[in-house]
């Protein structure tokens, strides 16, 4: 696994304003260092090529080649390098078409600056990023998609407890009434909730929700 140091950093989006306000906002950043921003897919992928960074922030829909395409042939091409897209508001589809081609994450436009350096450090270390903005639509048809960053890891068991507060999180129950129906307090569910994320190696609730759906845990088999 990496450990966070320098990480270099790529962003492609065909709005200037858009590349200038995530340079801003990760200019203060000293352990991520940008390297190049591109204005379209092909650019990206001569960028990649010339200064093989760590990840890859990209919209999804640009000009000349979308980010679809463009982590389709960096996912193969160069497959250790993080790839992070960038959607707005109710483009499902096109999410889960870009994890399909191998990003290991995305983020809506409007993501805080530390959801996108939180998202950042989280793909530099090779763990999969699900924007915490996700509606529980797009959670369930990321479950049910070919996208499934957990075929390769073993197998992880819970307790009987565990998989009734997952059961409870994936019904969006907060901690104070996942505790107020297992007769818990909230300082206890939450205790239970970090230690459900770190051994799904996961950053949040959408994380639990896929995890627990591709893994038959929630709703049935999914994926």
């Amino acid at each position: 696994m990496n450990t966070v140091g320098n990480i270099k950093l790529v962003i492609a989006d065909d709005h200037e304003i858009f590349r200038d306000g995530l340079k801003l906002m990760l200019g203060k950043q000293e352990d991520i260092v940008l390297v190049g921003e591109a204005d379209n897919g092909k650019q990206l992928i001569a960028l990649v090529e010339e200064q093989r960074p760590d990840v890859v922030l990209t919209d999804i829909k640009m000009p000349v080649m979308d980010g679809i395409e463009a982590t389709k042939w960096l996912s193969e091409h160069y497959p250790d390098t993080g790839i992070i897209g960038l959607s707005m508001f109710n483009e499902d589809n096109l999410i889960i078409d870009m994890l399909e081609a191998g990003a290991r994450g995305y983020l809506i436009k409007n993501a805080d600056k530390n959801e996108v350096i939180d998202a950042i450090k989280t793909v530099y270390q090779q763990d999969t990023y699900y924007c915490r903005q996700t509606t529980g639509k797009l959670a369930r048809m990321i479950a049910n998609s070919k996208y499934n960053p957990y075929s390769r890891k073993p197998k992880i068991e819970f307790s009987e407890r565990e998989k009734d507060i997952i059961e409870l999180i994936c019904q969006e129950f907060t901690n104070k009434e996942i505790g107020e129906k297992l007769f818990l307090s909230s300082r206890t569910v939450e205790g239970y909730r970090m230690k459900i994320q770190e051994k799904m190696g996961v950053k949040n609730s959408v994380g639990i929700v896929v995890y627990a759906m591709k893994h038959g845990l929630y709703g049935g088999t999914a994926g």
